[in-house]
């Protein structure tokens, strides 16, 4: 593990993060704020991790945006922005809730203070199932709900979902934090009249690549050589390919790649009942004493 990059990442993706929060997304597009915050983490020395999740109100993870995507953001909006950095890999991941209608500050606060009472008992040693029931009481004490079927999850290099799950509930079975193990932690929150549970939405439009295997197909395989040198097994979006293809042809390919099963597209995550959805999320490394946030500003 190269601590020294994940700490780098860390501090690019908390800065980029907090000046977000302290924007005025009102009346802008979700591609406006994709690109601005995209530029800003390439600005710093990072690549980014996967596109910026810019999820609205029921939605609660996985929607960016489209090429040119016209989606204007209202001040009545639960904006999700979900954003990662990464150095040689090694990956930070971050999110803020943006909200300009006062009615849902107690959501975004359910989720910063879920995600704050975690971080605070962090250390080695410490059971996964702890951390999840924190986070459940944190959020229920406040008459909210947390996204049951949404958890955290360790990092690897290149690798986001690394096979262990910070859960936002109570949960039989459990693994004990390690040190030298990188994890982020995100708390959903959703109303009382919640399902706190999401399913998956329609649209699809973050992808992955599942296989390497050639396609027989020229152009297919000149764009999994493409994605496989530009982004390894990180996700990407259909944004990210227009600097080498046309956007109908861009389309048309990944949509052979993805029947394929060289593509993975994930679809948005929705709200059950339709309720509104906030997060917040940090990346952390436990240590002996506590753990190191590398996402804190």
């Amino acid at each position: 593990m190269t601590f020294e990059d994940y700490i780098k990442a860390g501090k690019i993706a908390g800065e980029v993060r907090e000046n977000v929060r302290k924007t005025d997304w009102v009346g802008k597009t979700v591609y406006e704020i994709c690109e601005y915050v995209e530029s800003e983490i390439r600005k710093r020395g990072a690549k980014c991790a996967f596109p910026v999740n810019t999820s609205i109100n029921e939605v609660a993870a996985h929607y960016t945006a489209e090429p040119n995507d016209s989606k204007i953001i209202t001040n009545d909006d639960l904006v999700k922005i979900d954003l990662g950095a990464q150095i040689n890999g090694y990956i930070a991941d971050t999110a803020v809730t943006v909200c300009y209608n006062p009615e849902f500050d107690s959501l975004v606060h359910g989720a910063e203070s879920a995600l704050s009472n975690a971080m605070s008992m962090m250390k080695v040693g410490v059971k996964s199932s702890d951390i999840g029931r924190t986070i459940e009481k944190t959020i229920k004490d406040l008459g909210l709900l947390p996204i049951a079927n949404l958890s955290g999850h360790s990092l690897e290099q290149y690798t986001i979902h690394a096979g262990k799950s910070v859960p936002n509930i109570w949960s039989i079975g459990s693994f004990t934090f390690q040190n030298e193990q990188a994890f982020a932690c995100e708390p959903f929150v959703t109303t009382g009249e919640g399902l706190g549970f999401v399913h998956e939405g329609k649209i699809k439009n973050i992808f992955a690549l599942a296989s390497r295997k050639r396609t027989k197909d020229k152009k297919a395989d000149e764009m999994l050589d493409y994605i496989w040198t530009n982004f390894n097994l990180l996700p990407f979006a259909l944004r990210w390919l227009l600097n080498k293809w046309e956007e109908k042809e861009a389309r048309n390919i990944l949509e052979i790649l993805i029947k394929k099963k060289a593509i993975h597209a994930y679809p948005v995550l929705v709200e059950g009942n339709g309720q509104r959805v906030a997060q917040a999320e940090h990346t952390f490394i436990p240590n002996e004493n506590g753990a190191t946030i590398t996402t804190n500003p």
